[in-house]
């Protein structure tokens, strides 16, 4: 199996820095993620892409393994190109981006997502999942993907898609049961020498408004299979996802 899990983590974050080194559960929360990732069958190597030595020990202290990348790297995409160029990683074929704030991935997920670049030749692959709550559907820091009767991506924005026009559903609860909202979640798998290209490529006009970088492969022309996970898992961005997840753990944040 020539398939390598890549966790780019940096120490710089807008809503909460050093997050990945948060350890009020006893364990980094790169160290959770970590722990995921090793657990997925399909993996053969699972390495952090960091640009901080304070991640860097961290992540040897618990005995991951970590390689150090380029400050200068405007996207996770970027870093994991960095990786899969390195010597000892260059021979892996298939490479899934896992972000470093998603403690709580099915290392399940994962395996299906390596499973699909496996048996077929789409060069990207990536997941969606049931909104929990209507209320998620309106908020842009959720990510909507829309896919096509094959299951792959038509578009993926901040903005509800697909938009109600004529108010058929009178609410989101409707559309969401009815499985036409679908939440993107940030896990990506890719063939090497795409990744190399997407890389290599300039982003786009729609990637720089919505700031999402996976409208670039669409952009490309590239197909991107959307895998239908059955439930979702929650990332950490804020002190208050960070919290919630804390209690999720059985730990008081009082």
């Amino acid at each position: 199996m020539s398939n390598l899990i890549v966790i780019p983590a940096r120490y710089e974050s807008t809503r909460l820095p050093g997050k990945p080194l948060l350890r009020q559960s006893g364990k980094y929360l790169i160290e959770h993620v970590y722990e995921r990732a090793v657990s997925a069958t399909r993996a053969r190597a699972v390495v952090v892409a960091t640009d901080d030595m304070r991640i860097m020990k961290a992540v040897k202290g618990f005995g991951g393994s970590a390689v150090m990348t380029s400050l200068a790297h405007l996207s996770g995409t970027d870093r994991i190109a960095e990786v899969a160029q390195m010597p000892e990683y260059q021979h892996y074929e298939r490479i899934v981006n896992l972000q470093g704030d998603e403690p709580e991935v099915d290392p399940g997920l994962l395996d299906s997502l390596f499973r699909i670049l496996e048996n077929t030749d789409v060069p990207m692959a990536t997941a969606a999942a049931p909104f929990d709550d209507a209320a998620e559907v309106q908020n842009p820091n959720v990510v909507k993907v829309v896919v096509d009767q094959r299951r792959f991506a038509m578009y993926f924005s901040r903005s509800v898609i697909p938009y109600d026009r004529d108010g058929i559903a009178r609410d989101a609860s409707r559309l969401m049961l009815a499985g036409l909202y679908r939440k993107h979640l940030g896990v990506y798998a890719y063939r090497r020498e795409f990744l190399l290209e997407l890389s290599r490529t300039e982003p786009c006009e729609m990637e720089k408004l919505e700031k999402l970088e996976q409208l670039r492969a669409l952009y490309m022309g590239a197909k991107v299979i959307v895998h239908d996970s059955p439930q979702s898992h929650h990332g950490i961005d804020t002190p208050e996802d960070y919290a919630a997840f804390l209690i999720r753990q059985g730990i008081s944040t009082v």
